[in-house]
């Protein structure tokens, strides 16, 4: 599968941004999505995932209550909805698919990688 990500740039603290990550493929559905960020100079980190039905979410403790994440199967994409956005948020942001169960939270563990966006957030 190939993904593609877009949505990012610049907005300032407080506001709010959209991501999308356009997948590839007839099988979208069998794939657990997630999102990353990596800042400069720190390792990529998990930031969300989403089950193959959209059911079960889960998110790292400095998003959760910020950020949504969502998927639509029939459009063959995920989303980020990213609120209340801090300087710390800023990074550059990766969708990535999983074709394994769920949960994953691990990059290494996630199968394929969309060529990331950049939100930059500022004060």
């Amino acid at each position: 599968v190939q993904l593609q990500a877009f949505g990012g740039g610049l907005v300032q603290s407080g506001g709010s941004l959209r991501l999308s990550c356009a997948a590839s493929g007839r099988t979208f559905s069998r794939y657990i999505m997630g999102w990353f960020r990596q800042a400069p100079g720190k390792e990529r980190e998990f930031v969300a995932g989403i089950s193959w039905s959209g059911g079960t979410s889960d998110y790292i403790d400095s998003v959760k209550g910020r950020f949504s994440i969502s998927r639509d199967n029939a459009k063959n994409t995920v989303y980020l909805q990213m609120s209340s956005l801090k300087p710390e948020d800023t990074a550059v942001y990766y969708c990535a698919a999983r074709a394994s169960s769920w949960p994953a939270y691990s990059d290494n563990r996630y199968d394929y990688w969309g060529q990331g966006t950049l939100v930059t957030v500022s004060s």
